[in-house]
């Protein structure tokens, strides 16, 4: 039972994890998802507001995400 919940918080984690990820996603196009971009000067920026907090939660979500995995092989 332990198990079953472990795996849940898991899932739940990962679809958030995800969602974090791409509301990232600033440039559209393909060109965008590998890096390409109109202007030198974008990779470089401060992040501020809500691309902040994505920014932090996503972090926090792997990271949780990483323990839980660890979890459930030390737990099986």
């Amino acid at each position: 039972m332990n198990n079953n919940i472990i795996s849940i918080i898991q899932i739940v984690i990962s679809i958030v994890l995800i969602i974090f990820i791409l509301f990232q996603q600033r440039s559209s196009g393909i060109g965008g998802a590998f890096g390409g971009g109109s202007g030198g000067g974008e990779f470089y920026h401060s992040r501020r507001g809500l691309d902040k907090l994505l920014y932090r939660g996503t972090i926090i979500l792997a990271v949780l995400f990483f323990l839980f995995s660890v979890a459930i092989f030390v737990f099986d």
